[in-house]
């Protein structure tokens, strides 16, 4: 492993997009990164992204992939014995209690030291906005916030933080390119999970669902129902700043894995495909960040 640190310019980003288990190439891609030493002042994720995020910024080689590779099946956190029991499919304290304090310790104290700026976004169910969130004192309000960054609708409760409520925060705000750019970084780098040309369809079976379940709070429902034009036109504006040199993305060239991916074969697979997505396209991205007009 290479131990020099590489020390990037101070006006550079990093993005990363959220998606389930598709995080899983976002971890090989950073794993890469932290083997490296490659690290970038500012990192902002949203949901998985989130996550992501944090194992980068502790400097935790492989514990995102993990996390997202889980080899005991006592450990996952879905289940529909979770929908009996707690009222909902994700049982939440796995992910953000137990795995950080007992089965996949997270390095509290590197994270804080790192002096990275670490944002995880999260969306306020009461007025449909982004919240931009960071913490770099209190352990518990860390995993929390990254709870409310990965807290989707159905799936799991809302989350109550600082006297707010918040779901995840790919509802609002799904590849927050826009955040780093308006927070003045100049070089963008940004992680999605999905294939080029991909985009959300317009209708999705589970509207209906969603406006029986949160028939009281309309806020909610709206924010979720317009997502998909929203993150549709965030990609339109992605790849034309792309095309212009403005933004460095990396994406998969295979196809993805599901939201709710439980085939260890295929999160292998597609944390390798990350990994190796990370060695082929490295050079170009230092370059891209280093290069100065």
């Amino acid at each position: 492993m290479n131990n020099t640190i590489a020390t990037l310019p101070s006006d550079t980003a990093l993005i990363l997009e959220g998606g389930g288990s598709r995080g899983v190439f976002t971890a090989g891609i950073l794993d890469y990164f932290m083997e490296k030493n490659v690290y970038f002042p500012y990192v902002v994720g949203v949901s998985a992204g989130a996550c992501n995020a944090l194992d980068y910024c502790s400097k935790q080689i492989g514990r995102s992939r993990d996390t997202f590779i889980l080899r005991d099946k006592s450990l996952k956190s879905i289940s529909f014995g979770n929908l009996i029991k707690l009222g909902y499919f994700y049982d939440m304290d796995k992910p953000f209690y137990e795995f950080p304090y007992k089965y996949f310790p997270f390095d509290f104290e590197t994270f804080k030291s790192s002096g990275i700026i670490c944002e995880m976004v999260a969306t306020d169910i009461d007025t449909g906005k982004s919240v931009y969130l960071t913490e770099n004192k209190d352990n518990d309000r860390i995993l929390n916030i990254c709870r409310a960054s990965s807290t989707l609708p159905l799936l799991a409760p809302i989350v109550h933080l600082d006297g707010r409520r918040y779901m995840d925060g790919g509802l609002s705000d799904s590849i927050p390119y826009g955040r780093s750019i308006m927070q003045g970084y100049k070089k963008h780098v940004v992680i999605l999970t999905r294939e080029m040309g991909y985009r959300k369809k317009l209708k999705s079976k589970s509207n209906e669902i969603l406006r029986q379940v949160y028939k009281n709070e309309p806020t909610l429902v709206r924010t979720c129902l317009k997502r998909p034009k929203v993150y549709n036109r965030q990609l339109d504006i992605l790849e034309r700043l792309e095309r212009e040199g403005r933004v460095f993305v990396i994406r998969p060239t295979e196809k993805p894995v599901g939201r709710i991916e439980n085939n260890l074969d295929r999160l292998d697979s597609f944390y390798q495909h990350g990994y190796n997505t990370a060695v082929r396209i490295f050079d170009d991205m230092m370059e891209y960040l280093t290069k100065r007009p």
